[in-house]
């Protein structure tokens, strides 16, 4: 298990938003993931839509996983919502060849809300994944009441917010790690 402090792009600073943490459990058949929203009294949640494949999921809050063999220019790229609507799609390289990654099962989603605190958790089949070992960038984009977006990762590049750019893939994860 993996715990990480996610850290807001400097230019779209959140609301009451004060903490996103994320984490990463390998789990035999599941790669389980965890988002922890401190400061949540704000947070806009989006309504159930039931399971399925959607486009767009970022456009407000949504949370992502981002996968990389090390030294592969290709990734992996996987949207989660508070909807319960999900997509993954295979890059070929940075931001070129997108196309929908195939799944044997659809994701679990689920998200708790209090008045300070959001959980989202996410299982995601680990037969839909590249083996590992992995560079990753987990994310999290956060809407507030307010129209307020912040862009939340492991970490950002220079300039406007980029999930994709190599230089978010801070975390690692062994083959090992996920058996």
């Amino acid at each position: 298990m993996q715990t990480h402090s996610l850290v807001p792009h400097p230019d779209f600073p959140p609301g009451l938003v004060h903490a996103v943490t994320a984490r990463i459990t390998p789990d035999g058949e599941w790669l389980r993931l965890r988002w922890r929203i401190e400061g949540a009294y704000k947070l806009v949640v989006p309504p159930f839509a039931g399971k399925g494949r959607a486009d767009g999921l970022w456009q407000t809050t949504c949370f992502e996983l981002f996968l990389q063999p090390p030294g592969e220019p290709g990734y992996v790229e996987l949207n989660l919502s508070p909807s319960e609507r999900w997509n993954a799609y295979d890059f070929g390289s940075y931001r070129e060849g997108m196309a929908e990654r195939a799944f044997p099962r659809e994701p679990s989603c689920t998200m708790r809300k209090g008045e300070a605190l959001a959980i989202f958790d996410a299982a995601v089949p680990a037969s839909a994944l590249p083996p590992a070992p992995w560079d990753y960038n987990l994310t999290a984009v956060i809407e507030e009441e307010g129209g307020i977006k912040s862009f939340w990762a492991l970490s950002h590049p220079a300039g406007k917010p980029d999930f994709h750019d190599a230089a978010c893939f801070t975390g690692t994860l062994a083959a090992a790690d996920a058996a």
